[in-house]
Order: structure tokens, then C-alpha cells, then sequence
């Protein structure tokens, strides 16, 4: 690590220590309105007719019929309605919105609404839905000839759930009609020209008309990518059809019901091995869509390219389908598809190597990808894999081979303990060529005459550390003090577009952009006198061409790695798992700010391994979500994983800052794999299928043990 990652004081603890830090729903204005969603109750149905009571003065209800432009919210596709059409898609769906100053008025009105609906079929499991929005396949060598030649074939399905962001700030988002027609828009987001793109569309009105501006943000993790283009398309609507503020903040219970999740998905796995060694798979990955497009295509990009792991097999059939469903639309969650694939082949990879008669670490790391090998889709590692190193810093702090032999042996008693390993990588950046023919990256650094030096880039920081990070980067480069280096919450009417806030890309890309714009303005600097510098995005050279019509090429720049190690010990009375250590390796490149990584490394660790023991939510046969409270949607604290570990291992990516690669988005990854081959263990090298895998799922397989 060099001098860069010393850790500084975040740039906005104080004002959040402090309660100074403006979050939308701080604003104190008298005249704004309080803007409330009519949601679907019914997953699949004609609307019939839409029954409002007569309405107080000052209140308003609008719905598609004010929409002044395109009743459709611009994301990738342009599905997704601003208001209902004709029909409903899932529970939840905007049908409308009450606007009024008062806002226990605004829920009684909405309580008063009768909503005539006619009902149609509701479809909500995968595997009964004839709509596929998304179709892809990757083809590696010979699959045919390598499963015709195999010794033996494994065949085993694999199913993941929701997951729920839970960030600690729901969505909130708050119009403002101003003077010459304008509007202004701002809240809780991540990508503010996603928000511009959408508003100007369902707005009818040139870029020009419409700012977004981000306020303090309480978290993201990829549920704020999509939704605030919905919602700020929709109080966008209600502010220019009303000429008033209007301001949007869902409660937890609507949150939790309504706003986009992991996706769920069903992942089947045709493994052939011959002599000891995998020679092909053959995947079929079904993701839950839900009921529109959202972001799922690009979602299930990244997860079919992760399909095969960290594992060099030179065989490959993998087919990607995004299924629709009557459910709520499943968006972005950290990891962003690479999750629901990771821990299935890493669970496939401990079944053989079990049935193998093969210790789990010793038949993964036969198989692992090293510098040189061929990607999944027929690219290249580019760079170091450093996962053999990492595993051994790890086994040096928890023993993992010694318990894993020590586990292994017959356990009798109330308590039985199991240990696991799992070994993942990130894609850093946007898939493919995205950055280069659709995101465009432009940064600038603005001087001012007296020497101050502001970053205008459009990346928003949610609690993951940009507004420190980025002044620590152009600061170095320009040989200041931190505190000659501004950055603010970014406004489109002031930033260029520096791309979305998403994709592990901010330190990376545009972080990188900004070290390239420092070195420039450093050169050129000129006293006394106010400096402008922009910057773009550059392609790397080396990278292979990436072609998305046959998934060939280099789908990413580079990758960050990580090794997970959990034990833990089950209570076979109760069937509760207790997490006895949680323990990471995490390759992000070099930290720019050492305790900022480690916590990112550490909440992301935490996050995955709710995902892989309790976070368990599900539509019923309505389609309508249950777990739409903290009393039945269960996220884990510090209380459930005490001993939590993390270090980082460093491998320079000499196109990132200071040789900085993706980090945000890698924690997320790798838990589950590593839980579910420790509770594997200690069900006795059971074979399970599916996360999460709660207490109620242990006491099921320990029922199902004692009847063979």
C-alpha cells in the first residue's frame, strides 16, 4: 500500500454526526406537498375505473392522464409506466398519486379511493411464464464431445430468494417547478442523469428545463439506481400538474413491498468430469424478472459470466433468461447478479468434489483460473490471480484446513459445528464496452483564482465514501492540503455526466479520470488565475473487443478477488446456526482510504452472509410480498456475526488511481458459498440447494436425516 491509503476523517461525518446533513425529507418549506402513491392491490388486472371522492381544496390526485410527455420511465428498456396504463402488473404498481399540504389528510383520501379492478391470470413462478425478457447464451469449446467423453455427469438445481436492501434512508424524492418552466428534482439517488434522463422524457421537456441534484443519501446498494427515475418521474408529474413542490417519501412497509430486490433464481447445473477434473458445464440461469424490465438485462449479463466461478473450465454452455413474473420488479442489489450464480457453482464444485472422495479447497484450487487463461466468454486475465496466496493468509488467521479436517469427524451432541471456504471475483466496471459507447466519461476540475479546487463529476456518495475519496486522489496529484479540494453533492446543472455511481466504477474509471485531470491542471497551473480541466474516458488498449450479440471478448477490464471463510456452530434443538467467525480476503487493488475499504469490506461481508441464512422473503400465490416488516424480513447485525474478520491483499491494476480496482460491490459476493459448505459440514456433508438457509431449513434437513 502506498502513501495514499493512510486513512483520514470521512469528508461528511461531521455534518452527519452532527444532524446538519440535509436528507429530502429535511426540507421545511410550508408549501410543499405530500405526495402519496396509489399502489396496485392486485398483482395482474384490467382497470376498470378509478373512483376518487371529491377532493378538499388544495388537494390533488393525477395520474397516466397528466403525464405531459412519454408515459413510460426510461431505464434500459422503456417498459415500466410513470402511472398505470390499461392494466396492473404486481402489487404495488402506481396507479396514481394524492398530493396536499396535509398528510394525514393525503392517507385518508387514499384510503377513500375505490378502484374497480377485472382480474387476470397471476403468474408468479418462473418456471409457468411463457415471457422471457431477456435470452442469452455463451459457448466455449466443445460441450458435446466433452460430456460424450466424461466419466460422470452431475446434474443438481440450484434456487436463491429476494433480497432487500434495507438501506437505512427509504426512497424520498421531491419536485420543484420553477420560474421559465423549469424543473428542478432532487433526493435520494445514485445516478443523477439516469434521473435527468428519465424526468426529461415523461416531462416532454429539453434537458435544458430539468436539473437533479442529490441530497444526503442514507444508503444505496444498488436501490437507488432505478427507482428514483421512477418516483422522480412521478412526483415530477404531480409537481407540474399541480404548479406545486412535491414531495414523495415511502415508509418502510411500502419500501420493503414495492421497490426493486435481488433477483430470485432457479440455476441449473450439467457438470461433466473426466479423470478427476471438470471438462464442461452446462448452465441454464433463470432470473425472476418480475414484472418489468428494469435493469435485469444487464443484471443477468453479469451473472451468466460468472457462472463458472473462479474455475478455468474449457467447455462451456451457459443460457441467461430474465423471466416475467407478477411480482415486484426485481432491480440492482450489490453484486448485481453475480451472487445468485456464484454460490451455485461453488456449492456444485463441494457436491463432486465430496463425491470425489476430495477434500473441497484441494479439488477448487485444481481448478482455478490463473493469469493467461481464457475468460468465460473467451477473453483474457489480464492480471494476477492472487486467490492461492489469499487462501493461505487466511488459513494463517482461522485454521480453515485444521477445523475442516477436525469437523469432519462424526459429531454427536446438541451442537455440531462446520467450517467453509469460497473463492469469487468481481468484473470491475460496466460489462463489455459500456464505458466507452453508452457511459462516455467526462470529469472536470475547476480553480478557482484563489486556488481552491472543485471536482465536478456526477457520482454521489451513499455512505460508501466518495466525497472522501475522490478529493484524496485529485489532493495527492496536486501536492495540497484536503481541505483546498472541494466536492459537493452532485447537480446536473453544474456536473458533466461522469456516468452512474454503480458497477464498482467510481474509484476505479472515474477516479482514474480524475487523477488524469489533476496531473494535467498541476502542469498547466497558473497562479491568481481561474483553470478549467476536463477529462474523458479512454478505452484500455489491451482489452480484447467485447461483442454482446455472441458474449466473445473481454467482458471486463480487470477483477477484484476475495476468499470467504465462516464458521459456525448449529443448535440441532433449535436449528439456529451461530456464526463463530466470518473471515475475508478482499483484493480491491490499493485502498485509497484503508478504513473506508475495510468497512466497505466489512458491511458487504455481513450483507452476504444475510443473504445466505435469514434474509428470506417471498411472494405468496397473489404475488403480494409478506415480509414487508423488520419483524418478519430479518437482516443480520453485529450481534449475529461478533467475530468478523477482514484483511486486504493488494494487487495494483495499473489503469486504476494509484493501481485502485472495484471494491464496492465484491464483499457481497461470497458468503453464501462459504456458509453453505460450512453448514453442509455440519449437517454431515449433506448436499443442500438453496439460500437463503434459515433455522427453520436446518431443522427440516435434520427431520429428513433421522426418517432415511
Amino acid at each position: 500500500m502506498g502513501q495514499i491509503s493512510g486513512s483520514v476523517v470521512k469528508r461528511d461525518h461531521s455534518t452527519k454526526f452532527s444532524g446538519a446533513a440535509i436528507y429530502v425529507g429535511d426540507y421545511m418549506e410550508s408549501d410543499i406537498l405530500t405526495g402519496k402513491i396509489l399502489h396496485s392491490q392486485k398483482a395482474h388486472a384490467k382497470l376498470i375505473e378509478v373512483k376518487v371522492p371529491e377532493l378538499p381544496a388544495g388537494y390533488y390526485y393525477v395520474d397516466r392522464r397528466d403525464v405531459p410527455g412519454d408515459n413510460n420511465v426510461n431505464i434500459v428498456k422503456d417498459d415500466m409506466p410513470v402511472f398505470a396504463r390499461e392494466t396492473v402488473e404486481y402489487i404495488g404498481e402506481a396507479i396514481g398519486m394524492v398530493c396536499g399540504p396535509d398528510e394525514s389528510m393525503v392517507e385518508h383520501i387514499l384510503s377513500a379511493i375505490e378502484v374497480v379492478y377485472e382480474d387476470l391470470p397471476v403468474v408468479t413462478d418462473v418456471l409457468k411464464s411463457d415471457t422471457a425478457f431477456f435470452d442469452y447464451t455463451i459457448t466455449k469449446g466443445d460441450i458435446d464431445k466433452a460430456f460424450k467423453e466424461a466419466d460422470k455427469v452431475y446434474e443438481e438445481v440450484f434456487e436463491t430468494g429476494f433480497q432487500d436492501q434495507t438501506y437505512l434512508e427509504t426512497q424520498g424524492m421531491m419536485a420543484e417547478p420553477q420560474a421559465e418552466g423549469r424543473v428542478f428534482l432532487h433526493g435520494s439517488l445514485q445516478c443523477p442523469y439516469y434521473v435527468l434522463n428519465a424526468v426529461t422524457r415523461a416531462l416532454g421537456l429539453p434537458r435544458e428545463k430539468v436539473h437533479i441534484a442529490q441530497d444526503a443519501t442514507g444508503g444505496g446498494f444498488g436501490g437507488k439506481e432505478d427507482y428514483p427515475s421512477i418516483l422522480g418521474c412521478q412526483v415530477g408529474v404531480a409537481a407540474v400538474a399541480t404548479g406545486h413542490k412535491v414531495r414523495c417519501i415511502f415508509g418502510r412497509r411500502e419500501d420493503l413491498e414495492f421497490t426493486p430486490k435481488k433477483h430470485p433464481s432457479h440455476n441449473t447445473y450439467k457438470v461433466a468430469v473426466k479423470d478427476g477434473r471438470v471438462t464442461a458445464m452446462d448452465v441454464d440461469v433463470i432470473f425472476n424478472g418480475g414484472a418489468y424490465t428494469t435493469l435485469s438485462a444487464v443484471v443477468l449479463q453479469r451473472g451468466i459470466i460468472c457462472a463458472n466461478g473462479v474455475y478455468d473450465v474449457p467447455n462451456l454452455h451457459i443460457r441467461g433468461r430474465a423471466i416475467k413474473t407478477n411480482t415486484v420488479p426485481s432491480g440492482a442489489y450489490r453484486g448485481f447478479g453475480g451472487p445468485q450464480t456464484f454460490v451455485s457453482v461453488e456449492m456444485v464444485m463441494d457436491h463432486i468434489a465430496r463425491d470425489l472422495g476430495i477434500r473441497p479447497l484441494e479439488f477448487k484450487l485444481k481448478h482455478l483460473v490463473k493469469k493467461g487463461d481464457s475468460t468465460s466468454t473467451s477473453g483474457k486475465y489480464h492480471f494476477d490471480v492472487p486467490i492461492v496466496e489469499m487462501v493461505e493468509e487466511l488459513d494463517r488467521i482461522c485454521d480453515y484446513r485444521k477445523k475442516r479436517e477436525m469437523y469432519a469427524k462424526p459429531q454427536t451432541g446438541r451442537y455440531r459445528r462446520g467450517i467453509g471456504l469460497s473463492m469469487c471475483f468481481h468484473g470491475a466496471g460496466f460489462t463489455g464496452s459500456g464505458e466507452r459507447d453508452f457511459i462516455k466519461a467526462v470529469v472536470r476540475l475547476k480553480k478557482s483564482a484563489d486556488g481552491m479546487v472543485t471536482i465536478l463529476i456526477s457520482n454521489t456518495d451513499m455512505g460508501q465514501g466518495l466525497r472522501t475519496i475522490m478529493p484524496k486522489i485529485v489532493a495527492k496529484e496536486l501536492d495540497l492540503p484536503l481541505t483546498q479540494i472541494i466536492y459537493e453533492y452532485p447537480d446536473t446543472d453544474f456536473v458533466p455526466d461522469s456516468g452512474p455511481t454503480v458497477a464498482s466504477r467510481s474509484t476505479m474509471v472515474v477516479g482514474e479520470l480524475l487523477c488524469q485531470a489533476a496531473k494535467r491542471l498541476r502542469a498547466e497551473w497558473q497562479d491568481g488565475e481561474e483553470q478549467m480541466i476536463e477529462e474523458h474516458y479512454k478505452h484500455p488498449e489491451f482489452l480484447i473487443p467485447f461483442s454482446l450479440d455472441d458474449f466473445k471478448g473481454d467482458a471486463y477490464p480487470t477483477y477484484s478477488w476475495l476468499v470467504n471463510v465462516i464458521e459456525l456452530e448449529i443448535d440441532t434443538y433449535t436449528g439456529r446456526p451461530q456464526v463463530l467467525g466470518a473471515y475475508g480476503c478482499f483484493d480491491v487493488g490499493t485502498p485509497i482510504d484503508y478504513n473506508i475499504v475495510v468497512g466497505q469490506m466489512e458491511g458487504g461481508f455481513l450483507q452476504s452472509i444475510g443473504y445466505a441464512s435469514m434474509e428470506y422473503m417471498t411472494a405468496d400465490k397473489t404475488g403480494r410480498i409478506r415480509n414487508n416488516s423488520f419483524s418478519d424480513y430479518i437482516i443480520p447485525t453485529a450481534m449475529d456475526v461478533p467475530n468478523l474478520k477482514v484483511i486486504l491483499h493488494t494487487v495494483e491494476y495499473p489503469e486504476g488511481p494509484y493501481g485502485a480496482k472495484g471494491a464496492g460491490e465484491l464483499p457481497a459476493v461470497g458468503a453464501p458459498g462459504a456458509y453453505m459448505e460450512a453448514v453442509e459440514q455440519a449437517l454431515e456433508s449433506v448436499d443442500l440447494h438453496h439460500i437463503p438457509f434459515t433455522a427453520e431449513d436446518v431443522l427440516k434437513s435434520l427431520e429428513e436425516a433421522e426418517k432415511k
